[in-house]
């Protein structure tokens, strides 16, 4: 699963905007989620039409194939691999063909009895493809209706954290180049040495002065995270990019001598320069005039290099 360039794009637009950035998201996981699901009523479709002896264990049979994908398997059972993972601190084939099969047995008792005690609830589910019809009963489209649910908040999980992830970077890189901060200022190709274990991570950005690299954390939180912001002193980040930060967030920051840039803020990204003044990083002002012309030129720049 991976975040498209045009996504990532639009969110640094909005970002560089003051705008929130997060509609981009819910309508990738919409379109993602439209999608699976149109193909697996067709699956759904003709496996039960297929099936010669349809009884409750076709869904099994078709759905929770050891042959297919682990991750199919689990969404189709009505897990995903996190949970999985979280359960069994494992996610090797076996131990998600066993959890899959588990789980699902569990779930389709539980339904059944659910069913069983509700008489007047009636329910039939149609699924019609081209000239192929089939119908599923009460506890089928529960079964089908999980596995849905299952699926988008698998999407919903994945794609919020793949968002950050796969912007953190690109939105820097434009930062810098709006700025005209020459190249040998900032780099994103540095990693660093964690404690005695020796451990490398990944630091999301550097700005160097002197031979001096600075540490900068991007984070895209919003008010209901205001805890994110403890990454920037754990990871004694020295400047700290945020989407919204608290006033309890800036006060932290600013003790801790952190510079940041709050870019839902009405000064919003042109922050950047006060943090580029405060660390003494050449730059050159921008013109606010021909914004939306410079970030199309960057964006050329940079999404052709990240795909060299």
């Amino acid at each position: 699963m991976t975040l498209t360039e045009q996504v990532a794009k639009n969110i640094i637009r909005k970002l560089l905007k003051g705008e929130d950035y997060r509609i981009e998201i819910v309508t990738l996981i919409n379109a993602e989620f439209l999608q699976f699901a149109i193909e697996f009523f067709k699956e759904v479709v003709f496996a039960k039409f297929n099936d010669q002896t349809v009884t409750a264990d076709w869904y099994k049979r078709k759905f929770l194939d050891h042959e297919l994908p682990t991750k199919d398997i689990a969404i189709n059972s009505g897990l995903n691999m996190k949970t999985i993972d979280n359960m069994y601190n494992s996610v090797a084939r076996q131990v998600v063909i066993d959890a899959s099969n588990n789980h699902y047995d569990t779930l389709y008792k539980s339904i059944k009895s659910l069913v069983d005690s509700g008489e007047e609830l009636e329910l039939t589910l149609t699924l019609k493809f081209r000239d192929v019809s089939v119908d599923l009963n009460v506890s089928e489209t529960l079964i089908v209706i999980n596995t849905l649910a299952v699926k988008r908040a698998a999407l919903r999980g994945g794609l919020w954290s793949t968002a950050g992830k796969r912007v953190e970077k690109p939105l820097m890189q434009t930062l810098c180049k709006l700025y005209r901060v020459p190249e040998e200022n900032y780099t994103s190709d540095l990693q660093e040495i964690d404690g005695q274990e020796g451990f490398t991570r990944e630091i999301d950005f550097y700005l160097i002065k002197d031979g001096e690299n600075y540490k900068c954390e991007v984070k895209l939180m919003g008010k209901g995270n205001p805890e994110s912001a403890d990454s920037a002193f754990a990871r004694k980040s020295k400047v700290f990019i945020a989407d919204t930060l608290s006033e309890t967030n800036k006060m932290q920051l600013d003790s801790e001598k952190i510079e940041w840039v709050e870019l839902r803020d009405v000064q919003g990204f042109q922050r950047f320069k006060t943090v580029l003044e405060n660390l003494g990083i050449p730059f050159t002002d921008i013109d606010i005039g021909n914004l939306e012309r410079d970030v199309e030129r960057i964006f050329n720049e940079i999404f052709v290099a990240r795909l060299l």
